[in-house]
């Protein structure tokens, strides 16, 4: 029987909580069908490291941006070291990037979330680099935001957690959405709902490792190989077969981050 092949489209490997066993993590991903992973940036100097990354492992592959809990004014050097960072073979988005609200109360650095997300929007446009989005709280700003700046843009919505009705519109403008280990808790809430009405194409799973572990592994750290139990409780509430599963959201992430595809 062929070996079911699966892409984990959103983890942390460049977190310390991987420190000790990195190499083992990355083996156990593999031997479970995860051929690809790939690493976001949350800072310039952490983006840089997930670069460095794909160079060390053949499975390892990057998104290089500034995520909205780690904003700051960026200057024209900040954005060209980003730039700078995407000519690396293995570089295959701008993220992880967007608004969060959740944890920014203030108004003024809440502005700066967005004129930064708008800059790396732009960025990515220029690039002609597919875009993942972290978005907590800010379901109306990130929506206006790429209603007016994200045309033409390409991208995911990670870790999703809006509602069925902003889904819809996100997928009419051409969005994916992210689904991670949320979706097995079983306060799941409105996700079973989304994921049963996404389009088959319109669908990635993701760890986020090493936080939000699937059940039964929820509060502990999470991993690359834990994938496949999301992809079991999608293949469950889609009620498609996990081979089904399998193949379609990897389809969708060769298709949205084109360069993994080309390079893999």
């Amino acid at each position: 029987m062929q070996k079911k092949i699966f892409v984990d489209s959103h983890c942390h490997l460049n977190d310390e909580k991987f420190a000790a066993d990195l190499d083992d993590v990355i083996a156990r991903a593999v031997d479970a069908g995860v051929t690809r992973i790939i690493n976001f940036g949350s800072t310039l100097d952490d983006s840089a490291r997930v670069v460095e990354m794909t160079a060390q492992y053949e499975a390892c592959y990057a998104g290089v941006g500034v995520h909205p809990e780690e904003v700051f004014d960026m200057t024209s050097a900040d954005l060209d070291r980003l730039a700078a960072m995407t000519k690396s073979p293995k570089v295959v988005a701008i993220g992880e990037i967007g608004l969060d609200y959740y944890w920014e109360k203030d108004a003024d650095r809440r502005r700066l979330q967005q004129k930064i997300f708008i800059e790396q929007l732009d960025l990515a446009r220029q690039l002609n680099l597919p875009v993942c989005i972290h978005e907590r709280e800010a379901h109306g700003d990130a929506m206006n935001i790429l209603r007016r700046e994200g045309r033409g843009l390409r991208g995911v919505m990670h870790c999703y957690s809006g509602s069925l009705e902003m889904a819809r519109e996100l997928w009419k403008l051409g969005w994916l959405i992210g689904v991670d280990g949320p979706l097995t808790f079983k306060n799941a809430a409105k996700l079973p709902e989304i994921v049963r009405a996404a389009p088959s194409d319109m669908i990635l799973i993701e760890t986020d490792a090493p936080y939000m572990a699937p059940t039964p592994y929820r509060g502990k750290r999470n991993e690359p190989s834990y994938v496949v139990m999301i992809a079991e409780k999608l293949s469950e509430f889609r009620a498609e077969p996990l081979e089904m599963i399998a193949s379609s959201t990897t389809a969708n992430a060769e298709r949205l981050y084109f360069k993994a595809m080309r390079n893999a």
